[in-house]
């Protein structure tokens, strides 16, 4: 039986998590951690070998702390010294740079990955917790929601079975049965644009670009990045006329690839071509049914942020399933998952879109209108550094109105390299100015105390998934969170 004993019909598990995917393995474990008993269904009965996504932000990075990943994923993942955008005479136009500084999340802020070794890590994670929560090869047939459970029926290689869950997680992607089933419907951002995919083994990295290039050319918008330990990745921009079949040609490809000077110092690993799309859906919450990951919003990949995405879809996810399921809140805790996550990622899909724009530009007229536009904003100072920071909670289980609250509360990081999430460790942090001069938090004390007094603050109440609740005295924060698990 569920956690909380409520139902008359036996639960075979908490939450029931369709896709076995970075979203739905990341998801589990933080269950896992907090007690919730989950299964996985993958239909798939391995992990895809080849690589997909490519990147990981410092936030990303910190979830999978979490989940007990991060080091395994660190120890194959590389940095990149700058993100360029270059026109087609290689002057760069813009240029992030400071992304192998350390961020907010206490990891490096671009980390470029192997997605196949990053899924592994998190099954290896998951299965320490879980031990039995993955079932590989098992395919929805479909699904029946009640006001108490869900029961979903699958293909197996044992035959059909059918399990019941208190809740249902779809994180099975962009062509998600879960979210078809539940009839709901994509938004359409407006960007939709087909691109040959070209992932290479490296033999000799000295042939390779150290940055990750955005190439503006409108003759063939090209995107160069690196991935994970010894692969690189190039990304061409199919052309009106041009058929997928054609392009993606091994002659073609290799006609491609020559101006790049690499003949001899790479093979070819795999070629794919995918439409990058710009999507989220109408809702993201139907009962006992919720979506995560790819099944709830594609993003262009231009700002590396599609993976990332769904691994804040979990953290959000996780700590309030667990508070439900534990009978600390109540199910209306769930209804601010989607707006609290829908803003940000209509942010981060419109950050992706503004440069995928840029860079797809085809038109001869528009690319030197952009170069113009952009040289002048260099020229006064006024193009960017880095990304746009992503934007706060706007809305939610936050204590509206005090400072800092919805914010994104750094992990500092002690002199001998310890991480505060390892020291405070799962769950709620309330965390006051007489804290900061303890044995346990005496090392990180100094940076804590700054945090509060940049916000004249006499203390903070830290959400599970790391963003700030509300600031005041511990008093009130307590009383408050209590009474926003309540709905009171």
């Amino acid at each position: 039986m569920g956690a909380g004993g409520e139902f008359d019909c036996p639960n075979e598990c908490d939450v029931l998590i369709v896709g076995g995917g970075p979203t739905g393995v990341t998801l589990a474990g933080l269950l896992a951690r907090r007690g919730v008993s989950v299964i996985v269904a993958e239909k798939e009965a391995a992990i895809f070998p080849l690589p997909r996504a490519a990147h990981i932000d410092h936030e990303g990075m910190r979830i999978l702390q979490e989940a007990g990943a991060a080091e395994a994923v660190m120890a194959t993942s590389r940095r990149a010294d700058a993100y360029e955008f270059r026109n087609a005479r290689g002057k760069v136009l813009m240029a992030f740079t400071g992304a192998s500084g350390i961020g907010p999340g206490g990891w490096p802020v671009a980390n470029m990955i192997h997605q196949p070794s990053v899924e592994a890590a998190l099954r290896q994670a998951m299965a320490a917790r879980a031990p039995d929560a993955l079932r590989s090869g098992w395919h929805m047939q479909g699904f029946f929601a009640e006001p108490d459970g869900v029961t979903a029926t699958f293909a197996t290689p044992e035959g059909e079975r059918s399990l019941r869950a208190r809740w249902l997680v779809g994180a099975d992607g962009a062509r998600s049965p879960v979210r078809k089933a539940c009839g709901i419907t994509f938004e359409d951002l407006g960007f939709e644009e087909p691109w040959l995919v070209v992932d290479v083994l490296v033999d000799d990295p000295s042939k390779l670009p150290t940055a990750n290039l955005q190439i503006c050319d409108p003759a063939r918008p090209t995107t160069c990045v690196l991935m994970g330990e010894g692969r690189h990745r190039w990304e061409f921009m199919i052309l009106p006329g041009e058929t997928p079949e054609a392009v993606s040609a091994p002659a073609n490809v290799e006609r491609l690839l020559a101006p790049w000077g690499v003949e001899g110092a790479v093979r070819i690993e795999r070629t794919a071509v995918y439409t990058f799309r710009a999507r989220i859906a109408e809702e993201w919450r139907k009962g006992r049914v919720l979506l995560a990951g790819d099944a709830a919003h594609q993003t262009p990949p231009f700002a590396g942020q599609g993976m990332c995405s769904g691994l804040r879809d979990a953290a959000n996810l996780a700590w309030k399933l667990a508070a439900v399921c534990r009978g600390e809140a109540g199910e209306a805790l769930l209804d601010s998952y989607q707006p609290e996550r829908a803003p940000h990622l209509r942010a981060t899909i419109d950050m992706a879109c503004l440069m995928g724009r840029m860079v797809c530009t085809t038109s001869r007229i528009g690319a030197w209108m952009r170069d113009a536009k952009l040289g002048l904003a260099k020229a006064l100072g006024k193009l960017p550094s880095g990304p746009p920071a992503y934007p706060p909670l706007g809305g939610g289980v936050i204590l509206r109105g005090a400072p800092g609250a919805g914010s994104y509360f750094p992990q500092f990081i002690a002199a001998d390299g310890a991480r505060l999430d390892d020291v405070l460790g799962d769950g709620v942090w309330l965390i006051d100015r007489r804290d900061t001069s303890t044995a346990r938090l005496g090392p990180f004390g100094a940076q804590i105390a700054r945090w509060l007094d940049a916000h004249g603050v006499e203390a903070v109440l830290v959400r599970p998934d790391r963003h700030v609740f509300g600031t005041g005295t511990p008093a009130e924060l307590d009383r408050a969170w209590r009474a926003a698990l309540s709905g009171a």
